[in-house]
C-alpha cells in the first residue's frame, strides 16, 4: 500500500510531478496491500500458462498438416484429450503447490526489499534487472536440472516431467510437486539477490513462464523473435533433451546454452546435429542424382 494520502502528497514527497505511468500505478495500487499486489504473480502465472500455449494447441489440433514442417517430432500428434489432461494436471498442481508457495514467499521477498512504492523504476533499471534474473536463473537451474538427472533424482522426481518425450506448451510446468518447489528457487533467487519493484517482478514472472512454454512448444518457427537472442537455446535445443529422455546427459540449460558448452553437456546434441546435417546432405545429393 502506498504511503500517500493523495496524488499531491506523492508529488510533494518526490519533489516533482508524477509521470502518467506513476499516476496510473497510484490509482491502481494506492489502496491495495503489498500482499495482494505480490499475489498478482499467481494470477499472471495462470493467465500466461492458459493463454500463451493456445496458438500451439490450435496448430496441433487444426493446422497440423500446414505446420508439420516446423514440428520437431512430426510423428507425434497430440489429441485434444491429451492436451486437456495435461492442462488439468498442471492446474491442480498450481492450486495445491504454486499458489501456496507464492503466498508463503511474500514475507521473504518483502524482507529482501521488493517494493511497491513510487517512484517507478526506469526502463533501463527494469531491463538490466531482467537480464540479471535470466542469468541467475539459467545458471542455478542448470545445476538443479543436472542433479535431477542423477539416478535417484530422475527415478524419484524428474521422471514426471519426462512423461512427455515430445513436449508441448501445456507440458512446460508439468512436473512432480517436489520439482516445482525446487525449481522455484532459481526463479526467485534473482529478485532476492537484486531486489526490484513489484512491476519488474510481475514482468519477470510473465517472461520466464512464456519462455518455458516456447521452449516446450514442440515447434521451431523461423520467425520467432527469440532466435535473435544470443546463446538462446529454444525449442529445438530443449526438444532434443526430451527426445533422449531418461538417458539424457545433454542440454540441461533452461534458457541459454553457455553452461552446456562450458561444462561439456551439449556434446551429444552437437553430434546429433552433425549427423542430421550429414544425412540431409546425402539425401539432397541422392535427389540431385535422381533428377539428372
Amino acid at each position: 500500500m502506498l504511503p500517500y494520502g493523495s496524488l499531491e502528497g506523492a508529488e510533494l514527497d518526490l519533489g516533482r510531478k508524477l509521470t502518467l505511468a506513476e499516476k496510473l500505478w497510484y490509482g491502481y495500487s494506492a489502496k491495495k496491500s503489498d500482499y495482494i499486489l505480490f499475489n498478482h504473480n499467481g494470477l499472471f502465472l495462470f493467465l500466461v500458462f492458459s493463454l500463451v500455449p493456445l496458438p500451439y494447441v490450435l496448430i496441433e489440433l487444426y493446422w497440423f498438416n500446414n505446420m508439420e514442417k516446423f514440428k520437431l517430432q512430426p510423428r507425434i500428434k497430440r489429441s485434444s484429450s491429451e492436451l486437456l489432461k495435461c492442462y488439468k494436471d498442471v492446474v491442480n498442481k498450481f492450486i495445491l503447490v504454486v499458489g501456496p508457495l507464492i503466498g508463503f514467499s511474500f514475507s521473504a521477498l518483502k524482507w529482501v526489499g521488493i517494493r511497491t512504492s513510487l517512484p517507478l523504476p526506469s526502463k533501463w533499471e527494469v531491463i538490466s534487472q531482467l537480464v540479471v534474473y535470466f542469468l541467475i536463473e539459467d545458471y542455478t537451474n542448470y545445476w538443479i536440472h543436472r542433479l535431477l538427472h542423477s539416478k535417484w533424482g530422475y527415478e524419484k522426481i524428474h521422471y514426471v516431467h519426462h512423461e512427455y518425450n515430445a513436449p508441448f506448451g501445456f507440458a512446460a510446468p508439468y512436473a512432480h510437486w517436489a520439482e516445482i518447489l525446487v525449481l522455484g528457487i532459481p526463479t526467485f533467487l534473482g529478485p532476492a539477490m537484486v531486489p526490484c519493484h513489484i512491476i519488474t517482478l510481475w514482468l519477470w514472472t510473465v517472461l520466464r513462464q512464456a519462455e518455458a512454454i516456447e521452449t516446450h512448444s514442440g515447434y521451431n518457427f523461423p520467425w520467432s523473435p527469440s532466435r535473435f537472442i544470443p546463446f538462446y537455446g529454444g525449442a529445438e535445443y530443449h526438444d532434443y533433451h526430451h527426445y533422449v529422455g531418461r538417458q539424457s546427459q545433454s542440454n540441461f540449460a533452461s534458457v541459454f546454452t553457455y553452461c552446456d558448452y562450458v561444462y561439456g553437456t551439449d556434446k551429444g546434441y552437437r553430434r546429433h546435429k552433425q549427423a542430421v546435417k550429414k544425412l540431409k546432405e546425402q539425401v539432397k545429393k541422392q535427389l540431385e542424382r535422381a533428377t539428372k
